[in-house]
């Protein structure tokens, strides 16, 4: 991506998400993620989304402003992205690619973050990890992240989710939050992504185009799979290939579904075809409706 045309994507996306940060992200994050400690440190503006059980009534109504009790718990934390851009984030039958989606779905929960003084990492990887920022804080440090993500064209070909989720246990030490954004077309990345839950709360966010699992009613076509280059020629109307096209359909989403349900993982599914950015919104919302209840 050319200098200009990076800059007016990430103008595009702060834009984009700016107002529902505003509005409705960074409550619904902070109540997501941010748990009551036993030590009140101090109070803080009530922000939307947040506990109204937390406000304290008396000094609110000296200042005239609703302010919350902030306790020691509360401490800012790690957040880090790790964010699959091998070739098969190319695919995209609508609007966007999977690639973008996942960026800009990178961008809004990122500068959610960073909006409540929360460190923010990356670790980008395809056929390897190919670019890795130790989590910080600052204006400066989000969009060095966002134009990161945006700008890296990949060096390697494949998916190597496991080293990548390697990498990030070992970033990782201490308890953080994690964001895995991928299509998780990939395999035995279980064991490592059981590992990075064990010390982080971790969200899969599975960036999918639903037109990928889906055959065109044609003859033999020359396809190129876009992670190896490899080139040949099926027919999806054959009922051979038919039966290992579902076959393996089916076997990557019981292998994901297995994965995250043995890690105690949440997952935020995301269509390209639907509006991403609404999804994540969606998700903190419902997640924030569950744990009040």
């Amino acid at each position: 991506m050319l200098p200009e045309e990076l800059r007016k994507k990430v103008k595009l996306i702060e834009i984009t998400t700016k107002r529902v940060i505003d509005d409705v992200m960074s409550g619904s994050y902070r109540s997501h993620f941010k748990g009551q400690g036993m030590q009140f440190a101090e109070h803080r503006v009530y922000v939307a989304g947040d506990d109204v059980r937390h406000i304290d009534w008396k000094v609110s109504a000296r200042t005239k402003e609703p302010l919350v009790k902030k306790f020691e718990e509360e401490r800012e934390l790690n957040v880090l992205f790790v964010v699959d851009f091998s070739a098969s984030g190319t695919f995209g039958s609508k609007s966007s690619t999977k690639g973008e989606a996942s960026a800009e779905i990178a961008a809004l929960l990122a500068t959610a973050a960073e909006r409540i003084g929360d460190k923010t990492g990356l670790i980008l990887f395809a056929g390897q990890v190919e670019k890795r920022v130790p989590p910080k804080r600052g204006k400066s440090h989000l969009l060095r992240i966002v134009r990161d993500i945006l700008g890296t064209v990949p060096k390697t070909k494949g998916t190597n989710l496991t080293g990548a989720l390697e990498i990030a246990a070992r970033i990782m030490k201490h308890q953080g939050i994690v964001f895995v954004i991928s299509d998780f077309m990939a395999e035995n990345y279980e064991t490592a992504l059981k590992r990075l839950a064990r010390k982080n709360e971790v969200v899969a966010v599975r960036v999918r185009d639903g037109h990928e699992w889906t055959l065109p009613n044609v003859g033999a076509i020359a396809i190129v799979d876009p992670e190896t280059g490899e080139e040949g020629v099926l027919d999806p109307r054959s009922q051979k290939f038919k039966a290992w096209f579902e076959k393996m359909r089916r076997g990557n989403d019981e292998r994901f579904k297995q994965a995250c349900r043995g890690a105690g993982i949440e997952v935020l599914p995301v269509d390209t075809r639907e509006d991403h950015v609404q999804a994540v919104v969606r998700f903190f919302q419902a997640r924030n409706r569950i744990r009040r209840a």
